[in-house]
């Protein structure tokens, strides 16, 4: 019987857990996928207003990743100016579930962080 490399404990060093972090880790790739979520189809400029605090290599970077890992998908209108639309590609969209999990568990620590500071 071959010998199968993903384990349920993650002690291996490339775990599944290890591996969708890799994929969705990082400052920008969750709210951007976020974002993609509820608009279903941002140009570039529509996503750099989104992400005040990123810089446009940044975000040039992180969608490519976005692009190569399948998660985003980048249309390309040959016109001028030059047209760049991204939406979420099928393997994306299967994250927002997740996502949004992730989101309500930050609104509650955030609430909680709240009451214990006006607590004090």
């Amino acid at each position: 019987m071959a010998k199968n490399n993903y384990t349920d404990d993650c002690t291996d060093v490339v775990c599944s857990v290890d591996y969708a972090f890799k994929r969705i880790g990082g400052k920008y790739k969750g709210r951007i996928l976020w974002n993609l979520s509820n608009k279903n189809i941002l140009r570039y400029g529509e996503l750099r207003k989104t992400l005040m605090d990123v810089t446009p290599k940044m975000l040039t970077q992180t969608l490519r990743e976005l692009e190569e890992d399948e998660l985003v998908s980048r249309k390309v209108y040959h016109e001028v100016p030059p047209k760049v639309e991204y939406s979420l590609t099928d393997i994306g969209m299967e994250l927002i579930p997740f996502i949004n999990h992730l989101k309500e568990w930050g609104d509650k620590q955030r609430l909680k962080e709240k009451i214990v500071e006006k607590a004090l």
